[in-house]
C-alpha cells in the first residue's frame, strides 16, 4: 500500500509502488496490466470480473496474485491503492464513484459515463474523497499526438480555424451479439467506442474543449443486419439485438469561430478497411496526427515543405499508465483532466440528443 510521504531533513521518502486492482478481465485488461507491471513503481496485485475463466487466464498470463470474484471484494482490500476499470459501459461511472468511496484512485476506460450528469458524479465524489481521477485516453499519449499538440501550443501553426478528427472501419463491429451493441449496456456504439477516442484527441490537439453548438447525426446500417463484424472482443454472444449506432457524424463550432468535423464509423462501405487521423488546418501550417506532419511554406521562400515527424517536445511519458503513476508518486499533471472529460461527455450526450431530434444543439455560458 502507498505510504505517505515521509520528509527527513532535506530527504523525502517516496512511495516505492503502487498496487493496482483490475475491474474486468476482457481484451483490453492485457495490454494494460503489461503497462502498468512495465513500470518500475506499478504493480498489478489484484484483479476481478465476473467470469471465473477470463479472470484466471488474466491473473496467470500476468501473475496476478490476488483474484476476486466480485468489485466490493476488490475494493475492501486495502493493499489496493489505485482501480483501473474496463467493463461495459453502463458499469463505469457506479463503480468508479465505488472505487473512489472506497478510497481508491481511480483511472477509468473510455467512455466516462452514459451522461455529463453521471460524469459530474464521479468527480463530485473524487473532490469529496480527496482522490485522483483520470480518464484513460490512450490516443492522447502517442508520441505523434503530443507532438502535434506542443505545435499548436507554441503557435506554429497559428489560428487553427478548423480540424477534422475521423475513425472509418469497413467492418470493425466488436463481435456481433455482445454488450458492444445493445444500448442499455454500452450507452451507444461507433461513437462511444471509437468515435470518443478521435473526438477527444482533436479536441486535445486543438486544446478547444467548450463548443457553442454541435450538430450531429447518427445511423445504424450495418450490425442491425448482421454486418460488419471485426475481431475485436472477448464477451460473450449474449445479446442478439443490435440497437447502437455503426456510423456517427457532428459538427461542432467554437465561440472564436472555428469548427471540427467528426466522423466514425464501425462498418462502411470503403475502399481501406481501416483509417484514422486528426488533420489541424492553420493560418501558418497545417498538422495530421497519424503519422505526425507539418505542412507549411517553407520560411525562406522555398518549396512548400511537408515535415515528416516534427521536432516538438512530448509533454509526458506517452503511456496512460505511467502518466497516471508519476502523478500519484511524484505530481506529474495529469494528461486527462476531469474537466476535460466532463466536456466531452457533454459533447456525446449533445451528439445523440441532435441526432434525436434533427436540431442542432447550442450551450448556455
Amino acid at each position: 500500500m502507498v505510504k505517505s510521504f515521509i520528509a527527513f531533513g532535506n530527504f523525502i521518502s517516496m512511495p516505492t509502488s503502487i498496487n493496482f486492482g483490475l475491474i474486468g478481465a476482457g481484451q483490453i485488461a492485457h495490454p494494460s496490466a503489461k503497462s502498468i507491471s512495465d513500470h518500475p513503481r506499478g504493480t498489478v496485485l489484484a484483479a476481478q470480473d465476473l467470469n471465473a475463466d477470463r479472470l484466471a487466464e488474466l491473473c496467470s498470463a500476468h501473475g496476478i496474485p490476488r483474484s476476486y470474484a466480485t468489485a466490493d471484494d476488490l475494493f475492501a482490500d486495502d493493499d489496493i491503492d489505485a482501480v483501473y476499470i474496463a467493463v461495459p459501459n453502463k458499469f463505469h461511472a457506479p463503480l468508479a464513484r465505488q472505487a473512489l468511496e472506497a478510497g481508491k484512485h481511480v483511472i477509468l476506460e473510455k467512455p466516462f459515463a452514459f451522461s455529463w450528469a453521471e460524469g459530474r458524479e464521479v468527480i463530485d465524489v473524487a473532490e469529496k474523497m480527496g482522490k485522483t481521477f483520470t480518464l484513460g485516453m490512450n490516443m492522447r499519449f502517442r508520441e505523434d499526438s503530443q507532438k502535434i499538440r506542443s505545435l499548436v501550443m507554441d503557435g506554429t501553426l497559428g489560428e487553427v480555424y478548423h480540424a477534422k478528427a475521423f475513425w472509418f472501419r469497413r467492418a470493425g463491429i466488436p463481435k456481433l451479439g455482445t454488450w458492444f451493441g445493445k444500448r442499455d449496456l454500452s450507452g451507444g456504439g461507433s461513437l462511444y467506442d471509437i468515435g470518443v477516442h478521435l473526438l477527444d484527441l482533436c479536441l486535445f490537439c486543438k486544446g478547444s474543449f467548450d463548443p457553442v453548438s454541435v450538430s450531429g447525426t447518427t445511423y445504424t446500417r450495418f450490425g442491425n443486419r448482421g454486418l460488419g463484424e471485426g475481431s475485436w472482443g472477448h464477451s460473450d454472444r449474449e445479446h442478439p439485438e443490435f440497437d447502437v449506432d455503426d456510423f456517427a457524424t457532428a459538427l461542432l463550432r467554437f465561440a472564436d469561430g472555428s469548427t471540427v468535423s467528426l466522423d466514425v464509423s464501425w462498418a462502411c462501405h470503403a475502399e481501406e478497411a481501416n483509417r484514422n487521423d486528426v488533420h489541424l488546418y492553420g493560418t501558418e501550417a497545417g498538422a495530421r496526427c497519424f503519422p505526425a506532419k507539418l505542412f507549411r511554406n517553407h520560411p525562406d521562400g522555398g518549396d512548400y515543405e511537408v515535415i515528416e515527424s516534427p521536432e516538438a517536445p512530448l509533454i509526458c511519458a506517452p503511456d496512460r499508465f505511467h502518466n497516471f503513476i508519476n502523478h500519484l508518486v511524484d505530481g506529474e499533471d495529469l494528461l486527462v483532466t476531469s474537466a476535460e472529460a466532463l466536456s466531452v461527455q457533454r459533447i456525446l450526450d449533445a451528439i445523440a440528443e441532435s441526432s434525436a431530434s434533427g436540431s442542432e444543439i447550442r450551450f448556455d455560458g
